[in-house]
């Protein structure tokens, strides 16, 4: 029975075994290990047959996982082209702001955005609707687009304000406070904005323009016509003929500043005559200009 007994075990520390020992040592500590790695916690150790439920469990979960990516990416696919086909993603209703004299039609019929246009072809877009509404209308200077809730479009315009009148026979032509002539013509003119008349130079009357811009509201809206009447003493003389009754001598190219004075003068004038603003500023009746 001796020969079945177990051996003791070796319980000495590691600096009291021969090297050969210690080694043995390891070897059995190594080997324990590995067997409780390769057992279930009963201890008894595990076969191939037992991991196969964990491999079918980690594959099922796997091809879940792939068909759920798979399933939501066509679900938001499906979505997005329905979305691109209903009415949603296509303008609704159209606001307009920033015009003056621009009717919203006008401002529609010139950016070419109507209700049905996709949102697509206007958001982002605003450098090519601002090229294509300024060819169509001189009087758009610029367009900005934005996208209100989920298909509202509000259309804001730079209007370029109108300078006057110009005659071209029996219609008119709209002058523009950037300096441009419309190419459109109208029968009547409209509105308190001034006749310009005796300009046969382009540029006398585009710099005519641009000193006019630069007036307060109320003097634009007092002027009723500016006529070109030049001198050898002064080359560069206007006419103008005021809605108060009174007229006005004065240089283009000091217009504007010499304008400023005219309120002023006015008031105090106790009848209808003329403001000279060539040289200075004063003023005299029509009763003395006569004289």
């Amino acid at each position: 029975m001796a020969f079945f007994k177990r051996q003791p075990k070796d319980n000495r520390p590691l600096d009291q075994l021969t090297p050969w020992e210690r080694y043995q040592r390891q070897a059995d500590a190594n080997k324990q290990a590995e067997k409780k790695r390769h057992a279930s916690w009963t201890g008894k150790p595990l076969r191939i047959g037992d991991k196969l439920p964990k491999l079918k469990l980690q594959r099922r979960q796997l091809v879940t996982k792939r068909a759920t990516l798979l399933i939501s990416l066509f679900l938001v696919g499906m979505l997005i082209s329905g979305y691109f086909i209903s009415p949603l993603s296509h303008v609704q209703t159209i606001q307009v702001t920033g015009t003056e004299k621009l009717t919203a039609t006008e401002v529609q019929t010139a950016t070419e955005i109507k209700p049905g246009t996709s949102l697509w072809a206007v958001i982002g877009h605003d450098t090519q609707t601002s090229q294509r509404a300024r060819k169509a209308n001189q009087q758009i200077g610029a367009v900005k687009t934005k996208l209100v809730g989920l298909n509202q479009i509000k259309i804001q315009v730079h209007e370029i304000r109108i300078a006057g009148y110009l005659s071209t026979g029996n219609t008119y032509r709209r002058v523009l406070e950037n300096g441009k002539i419309m190419t459109t013509t109208v029968a009547q003119p409209s509105g308190t904005y001034p006749m310009y008349a005796g300009f046969k130079s382009g540029q006398r009357l585009q710099t005519m323009i641009h000193q006019y811009a630069k007036l307060p509201a109320a003097v634009k809206h007092n002027i009723s016509e500016i006529k070109f009447t030049p001198t050898k003493a002064n080359p560069e003389r206007v006419h103008l003929y005021m809605n108060d009754g009174n007229e006005v001598y004065a240089t283009i190219t000091t217009f504007a500043s010499k304008m400023s004075y005219y309120a002023g003068i006015a008031a105090k004038m106790k009848q209808a005559g003329v403001v000279n603003l060539e040289v200075g500023a004063y003023s005299y009746s029509f009763k003395k200009s006569h004289n």
